[in-house]
């Protein structure tokens, strides 16, 4: 018997970095760009259905505080999400390398 697996729920701040990430990729490299990185983008995030606890607690003491963790999901993107019980909420995949995480606290 295979394990549950978890829902995946993209909160309307994830589903609009993605489409900026596609946008910024198709205007700066062109859409094979695109298309490759918001395709690995999602690959790695539907990987936490299976796994949810893949990524670690987020490094931010205050962000960890209030259960966010933090996943690798492509270069430099991250993908910020909670777990609740057999759902995975993703709140934000953004460029590790800005300040994002004033975004979440």
């Amino acid at each position: 018997m295979q394990p549950q697996k978890s829902k995946l729920v993209f909160l309307e701040p994830a589903k609009d970095d993605i489409l900026s990430t596609a946008a910024f990729h198709l205007e700066k490299v062109g859409p094979i760009s695109a298309r490759r990185i918001t395709d690995t983008i999602i690959d790695t995030i539907d990987r936490l259905a299976d796994f949810p606890l893949i990524g670690p607690k987020h490094p931010d003491p205050v962000l960890a505080a209030k259960g966010y963790r933090k996943l690798v999901a492509a270069e430099q993107y991250v993908c910020i999400y909670k777990v609740f019980a057999d759902t995975v909420y993703i709140y934000r995949i953004v460029n590790g390398a800005t300040d994002y995480p004033k975004l979440l606290k």
